[in-house]
């Protein structure tokens, strides 16, 4: 299938799963840690596309939910000093396959662009509704 650079954060259980799916689609992955890769605003700036500038956000990393970080305020330049400065509030995984990059794990996307059995919509879908378990733990009660 298809050599996929995957950027992601160590620990992150999102990031495993989406890890784990990506290959079972059979495409091959190239891992890379999103926290020590040398990004500069000219190689970090392309994952994003034409997206809004809070579309390049993390919105669960915990300077958003605070507040202390808003995404929808900021301009280009100044996003991507954030981003640089605090990786964990990057939207991730940023995949890459040859020239060709993207921020964020969405099924249908990722279907479209390289092949991956899509769930019908993305993690950030559930979440609005409340739905996703991604990175939550779940542990059966005990009687």
């Amino acid at each position: 299938m298809t050599e996929v650079i995957f950027y992601g954060l160590s620990g992150c259980t999102a990031n495993a799963k989406q890890k784990l799916q990506l290959q079972s689609a059979g495409h091959t992955l190239v891992e890379r840690d999103l926290a020590t890769e040398p990004f500069t605003a000219d190689t970090l700036r392309p994952f994003f596309e034409d997206r809004p500038v809070e579309d390049w956000f993390n919105r669960r990393a915990a300077a958003v939910k605070s507040g202390s970080v808003k995404p929808d305020e900021l301009e280009e330049a100044e996003a991507l000093g954030l981003l640089l400065a605090d990786r964990e509030l990057i939207r991730r995984p940023l995949l890459q396959v040859g020239a060709d990059r993207k921020a964020g794990f969405d099924p249908n996307a990722l279907n479209a662009w390289i092949g991956l059995t899509a769930t019908g919509e993305s993690c950030d879908d559930k979440h609005s509704r409340g739905q996703c378990d991604h990175g939550h733990h779940h542990f059966p009660k005990h009687a």
